[in-house]
């Protein structure tokens, strides 16, 4: 058989070559996602991406027979490690042929890359960020994955275990039919009274966001961001850049109406917010914008191509909890969304060992049939 090579990633034609591989190996599949080639590029690069700034970063592409047969990359976050006190460094970008030489080959490549520079765990994969995507697919209703979560073949679990990494932790993806209410205020029936309730003894207000004040509101969000998400497993907190970033991001394609803030005199003490899940037209753009792509892009969008929201996230300060805040954003976030007429909605990522949101789900979601439909895997290795 002919050999394997691993060669570094160097040059733009390479970047271009490691961009593109999914778009192959991917193909046929028809629950991938193809992501825009555009932003995919800017990712990538040091000077869109404030990532770099703490990191480093390596990316690299194996060949067999001149063929390109998988991709990965090897990153150390400086950030990371200051926060948890470990030597931890990641892979990520993870695509592979059904073929556990290749693989086998490319994570000794990552491994050896961080061990080098004095790092004593392999974790993966991990997109850079957990805001990217992150983890292996190993349980799916066959579904596209929603924006910001990934697809994978169903082979990437063996081929990881094999090669020796084990389960770190596992995330979870709920999703809500919406198509069940059939009136706008029929969501909130079964907490009617605890919602009104807590509103009526708090001195908390919750409000919508508006389109021209929606990205201050989501940078308003970073110290309540930060205070709510720091106790998860993994955690990083974002720099001032990557959080500025992410705003600008969740503004172009977010809708004020699903950014939700909770304040106490003023001040802001809880946020929630979903999103439009973009895949559903990314899937149908095959990663181009140009020249046409953004005119089958608004063409979609006004045919309400988009029929399923992706709940990013729900926080509240600690002085706050158990006040019946979050049932409250929870309840103005679905109602909302059912009377825009959207079919579903997904709470995606959720960490199998975050106690309190799956507990919050699973209550929340019992009168609805909530379910879970995907499951993600973080794996790690001791190196």
């Amino acid at each position: 058989m002919t050999s394997i090579s691993v060669e570094p990633v160097e040059s733009r034609a390479q970047l271009e070559e490691f961009i593109r591989f999914p778009f192959w190996l991917y193909r046929d599949d028809p629950a991938w996602v193809p992501p825009l080639l555009r932003a995919r590029r800017k990712l990538f690069e040091p000077r869109h991406n404030p990532f770099f700034d703490h990191a480093e970063v390596a990316l690299f592409l194996a060949r067999r027979a001149g063929k390109i047969v998988g991709a990965i990359s090897a990153q150390i976050d400086r950030r990371h490690n200051e926060a948890h006190n470990a030597r931890v460094g990641h892979f990520g970008f993870f695509e592979t042929i059904d073929d556990a030489a290749v693989t086998d080959h490319l994570l000794a490549t990552a491994r050896d890359w961080v061990r080098a520079r004095g790092m004593t765990t392999l974790r993966g994969p991990l997109d850079f960020t957990r805001e990217n995507s992150c983890g292996v697919l190993i349980e799916t209703d066959g579904k596209p994955p929603s924006v910001m979560t990934t697809h994978n073949p169903p082979y990437y679990a063996a081929r990881c275990e094999r090669f020796g990494l084990h389960k770190a932790m596992d995330s979870l993806a709920y999703r809500l039919d919406l198509t069940q209410f059939t009136r706008v205020d029929a969501p909130t029936a079964p907490f009617a009274q605890i919602a009104q309730s807590a509103a009526q003894t708090s001195r908390v207000t919750i409000r919508a966001s508006r389109r021209a004040i929606f990205r201050q509101d989501i940078l308003r969000a970073k110290n309540v961001f930060h205070a709510a998400f720091a106790p998860n497993w993994d955690f990083t907190p974002f720099t001032d850049a990557e959080f500025e970033r992410a705003a600008h991001q969740l503004a172009q394609i977010g809708d004020p109406a699903f950014a939700i803030s909770a304040e106490a005199d003023g001040a802001l003490i809880g946020v929630a917010m979903a999103i439009p899940d973009a895949h559903q037209i990314l899937k149908q753009l095959n990663g181009r914008l140009f020249p046409f792509g953004w005119l089958k892009a608004i063409q979609l969008e006004r045919a309400r191509a988009i029929t399923q929201l992706r709940f990013l996230m729900i926080g509240v300060l600690e002085n706050y909890r158990q006040q019946g805040i979050e049932l409250r954003m929870f309840l103005e976030i679905l109602k909302t969304a059912v009377a825009k007429k959207y079919r579903a909605l997904e709470f995606a990522c959720v960490l199998e060992n975050n106690a309190k949101v799956n507990l919050m789900l699973q209550y929340w979601g019992k009168p609805y049939d909530l379910r879970v439909v995907r499951t993600y895997r973080i794996y790690e290795m001791a190196i």
